[in-house]
């Protein structure tokens, strides 16, 4: 692997940087793999990259049925926080932003993090509690956290409309407040997925593209590999990583999950110079927006009440999330939308993710993220391959088992994407 450096972007300079070569190799499936992990997003290829880093299993293949970075991880709205209120969620959620702090320099690749800091607004007396209450959980774990009266919010915010109700310039739902995590922002998304699969291709891991698996095969209770696209691979062990199609992949197996998969839409406006310098979240008006390096505002809200696999945008929830965008912000009316999308994420019944093994032996699940996913995507890569590898959950992920729905132990965290599911 070539490594990345000033002194390298000079030597390929003299050469008209025609001398780099692909971040990762095209691999080729082969007969057999310790791991197969199915589903080529950042959350599978950090799987893979840290199977082969920390626990030296180097003979992963990454599945993905279509290119790199086209699913989910390109699709998201690249929010990164840590400020959930339950303990296992913020500790789960604290892990991946370490792992997000270090992340360029432990992958040699540019994955922009920008801690701009993350407000969620508060406009009722209700909010203001629950997010002083949030404030105060967060700090007995350790996460960084302040309450902002009204006139704080202003201050880190300028261009918010924070006036009381009137017939012409008041919001409908004026700012009582606002919870800050100054180190919350956002990243790069697509450069997230092509960081983890370079490292992981140069410790060995084939990442296999346009194979789509139409098959889990098993024998004797036991998962003996997958039927694909591209012919059929052996395995010791399956990992599932596919986001909103988690329960149809499990079902291949015979295994029914608690799931339910919605799109989740969001657009981007037409690029305009620097005039929001961090993310605003608001559940009360449920919309939240940042403005990215090119100068789109990336704006998104919650999931669509149906089920559907389709990744695409509808009018009546964009026309929602632009008049939710308004009362916020009045200045953005004279900006034209550029595009929208969709992605299709897969939420459980307590909104908190599944990680672990599956009633099928040598069969693991990392899914019912939600909207929270892509924040997540170094810790829940990280504490997967440990609990692949040694076939034990790692400690974070231990509340997240699946047997939850049967013991009771739920993680409810319904409230927790800022835009309440």
């Amino acid at each position: 692997m070539q490594r990345y450096s000033l002194a390298a972007l000079a030597r390929h300079a003299l050469g008209q940087h025609r001398g780099w070569t692909p971040l990762w190799r095209k691999a080729a499936p082969r007969a057999h793999y310790k791991v197969v992990v199915i589903g080529g997003g950042g959350h599978g290829l950090a799987t893979a990259y840290y199977l082969a880093k920390e626990h030296g299993i180097g003979d992963v293949a990454v599945l993905e049925k279509g290119a790199i970075g086209l699913g989910n991880t390109g699709r998201n709205t690249t929010i990164i926080r840590s400020n959930y209120l339950w303990d296992e969620s913020a500790r789960i959620y604290e892990h991946s932003l370490r792992l997000w702090e270090g992340l360029s320099a432990e992958l040699n690749f540019n994955v922009m993090l920008s801690q701009r800091g993350v407000l969620n607004l508060a406009h009722t007396e209700g909010d203001v509690r629950e997010g002083r209450r949030r404030v105060n959980a967060n700090r007995l774990n350790g996460i960084d956290a302040e309450w902002l009266d009204p006139a704080a919010v202003k201050r880190f915010c300028p261009i918010l409309n924070i006036a009381p109700p009137n017939l012409l310039s008041g919001a409908r739902y004026p700012v009582l407040g606002a919870t800050l995590q100054r180190r919350g922002g956002v990243a790069r998304h697509d450069a997230v997925a092509w960081g983890y699969a370079r490292a992981a291709d140069a410790r060995g891991v084939d990442i296999i593209e346009n194979c789509e698996v139409i098959a889990i095969r098993t024998a004797g209770g036991r998962v003996s590999g997958v039927e694909t696209s591209r012919g059929d691979i052996a395995a010791d062990k399956v990992a599932i990583v596919a986001a909103g199609h988690n329960s149809v992949l499990a079902a291949m197996a015979g295994v029914r999950l608690p799931l339910q998969s919605h799109p989740l839409q969001a657009l981007v406006s037409e690029p305009v110079k620097p005039v929001l310098d961090c993310v605003v979240m608001s559940n009360t008006v449920h919309v939240y927006v940042s403005q990215s390096d090119k100068g789109e505002l990336v704006i998104g809200a919650g999931i669509d009440a149906f089920n559907s696999y389709a990744q695409r945008g509808s009018f009546p929830i964009m026309e929602r999330q632009i008049a939710a965008l308004l009362e916020l912000f009045p200045s953005f009316s004279r900006l034209k939308m550029l595009r929208s999308w969709a992605g299709i994420v897969d939420v459980s019944p307590d909104a908190s993710p599944i990680i672990g093994k599956l009633p099928v032996e040598g069969l693991y699940l990392n899914g019912g993220w939600g909207t929270g996913g892509f924040k997540a995507t170094p810790g829940a890569g990280h504490v997967f391959a440990h609990t692949i590898a040694q076939d034990e959950p790692h400690p974070l992920a231990r509340p997240f088992a699946l047997e939850r729905f049967a013991s009771g132990a739920l993680i409810d965290e319904h409230g927790a994407a800022a835009v309440a599911h």
